[in-house]
């Protein structure tokens, strides 16, 4: 059995998020950030807003996978990004 990296154990077992399955996988960016949105207020172990636990969860994912990802999955996790921004009512940079 090869052994996992920690990031894929931190996107798999993440102590603040109950992830979907594959959720970063999925190709429209909408339904990724609904889930995350989902993921982060459900939570009761998350230690800031909703918001930020999602993003920073998008971001690490996309940060440690990347170089990993084809160009394709990588556009649709940036515009997941906008998405959760969008849903969040926030303003890109904010």
């Amino acid at each position: 059995m090869p052994m996992k990296k920690w990031s894929q154990d931190v996107t798999e077992h993440s102590n603040a998020l109950d992830l979907k399955q594959d959720v970063f996988k999925l190709h429209d960016p909408k339904a990724i950030a609904r889930s995350l949105k989902a993921s982060a207020e459900d939570s009761s172990r998350r230690k800031s807003s909703p918001y930020r636990s999602a993003m920073s969860m998008l971001t690490f994912y996309i940060n440690r996978a990347g170089h990993n990802l084809g160009e394709e999955q990588k556009r649709v996790l940036e515009k997941a990004k906008d998405e959760l921004r969008e849903l969040f009512g926030k303003k890109a940079g904010a």
